[in-house]
């Protein structure tokens, strides 16, 4: 697609690459790239991209922003805080380079809409922060045959990574199984350097633009480690296993990944729980984090770390209502899981959503 006199003066810099040059930059403006979260990763994935000038954007993301997002997600500003995500983004995207066209999805990514909402486009980012919608948005993909962009971020330290691309390695070569729930903690509970998101979100640019532009090697086959504490980078090779799942069609992944609710097991949220302590409402309060978070933050409830919970059974109340928290929702879940099925707690509340809705 043949470049406008504004386009030209625009992406002078980037057409003056050899490597790149005006073909280059017509084949961005033809690509069509989705971002699944606005998050820590996708803020800067989705600037660059648009500064870059991809020529249609798609952004799937149903949060609102909040005030703990500002400190790695730099989309958003201080008077973006409780307005759509991805209205914002559209926003400061359009704000940056109105020749870019951006579609936004202000809902989350399921097995009944993946299909339907990737299916348009030619590259995917996954900027998302938990298994379950990783497996979807991966199985989605080698379903479409459309190449994924991965990223993750853990305290200091992120990978990156390009799945399917060209009929290659996908997710699950990488991951077969999930880990536990509690094994597998999201930048609210763990915890993230603010400019971690900000260098994977950027690496999952660049990859999505060699991608789209047919310039350069393409990180398949490979996991790249970055660690900010020693600041060095390193790449590890992916094998395909032969005998691994064979992807056929979208399963429920809550219950792949162990984070599906059960429709037996009783929730309170944030606000009927301080109804509860409002009204001195007779109940025991357990927190199943670690203690240094319970140092942090807490409820005043009983301190018992997940991995001590079967030991420490004695502790928990039979005989009136149990809630039990974490800090957000996955782990306390857990928890209730584990105490109804072997050991026959039938009073135990699963705090929703954790201290993020406190």
């Amino acid at each position: 697609m043949p470049l406008s006199e504004a386009e030209q003066r625009r992406y002078n810099r980037q057409t003056l690459v050899p490597e790149f040059g005006q073909a280059g930059q017509e084949k961005l403006k033809s690509a069509k790239i989705l971002t699944i979260g606005c998050g820590g990763l996708g803020s800067p994935a989705l600037l660059y991209l648009a500064a870059a000038g991809v020529g249609q954007l798609g952004i799937v993301d149903a949060d609102r922003v909040e005030v703990s997002n500002l400190q790695r997600q730099i989309l958003y500003d201080t008077a973006a805080v409780g307005k759509l995500k991805v209205d914002e983004a559209q926003a400061r995207i359009r704000a940056l380079n109105p020749l870019v066209e951006v579609q936004k999805y202000a809902l989350r990514l399921t097995r009944d809409n993946a299909l339907k909402i990737i299916e348009p486009y030619d590259v995917v980012i996954d900027g998302t922060d938990n298994f379950a919608t990783r497996y979807l948005i991966n199985d989605a993909c080698v379903l479409l045959n459309k190449p994924l962009v991965y990223g993750a971020v853990h305290r200091f330290e992120g990978q990156v990574s390009v799945f399917n691309y060209q009929n290659t390695i996908n997710y699950r070569d990488l991951f077969p199984q999930p880990p536990p729930p509690e094994m597998a903690p999201n930048c609210a509970e763990a915890g993230v350097l603010g400019v971690l998101p900000g260098i994977i979100g950027t690496l999952q640019a660049t990859e999505a633009i060699k991608i789209a532009s047919g310039v350069g090697q393409v990180l398949t086959g490979k996991l790249l480690l970055f660690d900010a504490i020693s600041m060095t980078f390193r790449t590890v090779r992916i094998i395909k296993n032969p005998s691994g799942y064979r992807i056929e069609k979208l399963i429920d992944y809550g219950d792949f990944c162990g984070t599906k609710f059960p429709e037996n097991t009783t929730q309170i949220t944030a606000a009927e729980l301080k109804t509860w302590i409002d009204d001195h409402t007779d109940f025991q309060l357990i927190d199943v984090r670690n203690a240094d978070e319970h140092a942090r933050q807490n409820l005043g409830g009983l301190l018992i770390p997940l991995p001590e919970i079967e030991n420490r059974r004695g502790e928990i109340d039979r005989h009136r209502p149990v809630v039990v928290h974490c800090q957000s929702g996955a782990r306390s879940l857990r928890a209730v899981e584990v105490l109804r099925k072997k050991y026959g707690f039938t009073n135990l509340v699963n705090l929703k959503n954790g201290l993020l809705d406190v």
